[in-house]
């Protein structure tokens, strides 16, 4: 882990990129919570990267008890304020690879984070190995580095290829852009035991695209389902890609 990492700047925009979007806030969240719920555990979830609690209060929906671990302290402040009334959340300000946790988890979901972790199998191995309920379930997702968006931004000349690390990201604490095989390896490697891999919202524009155009009447609901249904038919197009994991063999 790298000594002095400033977690607060880290999620503030820049001038290449914003750190979230409309799109991720107004689609994408409602439609990984849908592709989670048919897989979920009873009981409780640990959350890895809660940021500012948007997506948290999205899924006190599903559990009894809510943990969350943040390591900015700017965005821990406006999740307290977010989620203030509800007790079924706890969330811990630390880094994932020194927070103590009082439990296990039924669920654990880190979505849109890994990218961001210096040395995600020793993360990831934490998951399998300290937190992960023996029959729980692990909901890893990413963005894509092979989505049609970032392949036509890679045909236009604004990207060198598809799983790089562009400026703007780079500056948002990304060290790396998964694809379906490289996320795999990582979970593999860690020790957990991969039995579900698909994708999460078919996807053409960038995400400041989409933020204009849903402002407008172009972008319909039933557009967006059909982005979602597409997905899954080519998991390896989608904005996101998704992993649902087991507990697999511990060291």
């Amino acid at each position: 882990m790298s000594e002095g990492r400033d977690y607060n700047q880290k999620t503030k925009d820049n001038q290449e990129r914003k750190y979230f979007y409309g799109f991720d806030y107004d689609v994408m969240h409602p439609f990984m919570v849908r592709s989670f719920k048919p897989h979920l555990r009873a009981g409780n979830a640990l959350e890895l990267g809660s940021f500012e609690g948007q997506f948290t209060a999205r899924l006190t929906e599903h559990f009894d008890e809510v943990h969350c671990v943040e390591a900015s302290s700017e965005a821990v402040a406006k999740a307290r304020g977010l989620l203030d009334q509800d007790p079924t959340v706890t969330i811990f300000e630390d880094v994932f690879e020194t927070v103590t946790l009082p439990k296990k988890y039924k669920n654990i979901i880190m979505t849109h984070v890994l990218e961001h972790v210096e040395d995600p199998v020793a993360v990831l191995k934490r998951v399998n190995d300290e937190w992960l309920d023996d029959d729980g379930r692990f909901f890893l997702v990413c963005p894509n580095a092979n989505a049609p968006s970032r392949q036509i931004a890679v045909k236009m000349g604004l990207i060198s290829h598809n799983a790089a690390v562009t400026e703007g990201e780079r500056l948002h604490g990304h060290y790396a852009t998964y694809s379906l095989d490289t996320l795999e390896r990582e979970a593999r490697a860690a020790g957990l035991n991969v039995v579900l891999r698909t994708g999460i919202f078919f996807k053409a524009l960038a995400n400041f695209q989409f933020d204009k155009l849903l402002q407008t009447d172009i972008i319909s609901p039933e557009y967006l389902e059909g982005c979602y249904q597409l997905g899954q038919v080519y998991p390896d197009l989608c904005a996101s890609i998704f992993l649902m994991c087991e507990k697999g063999k511990t060291a």
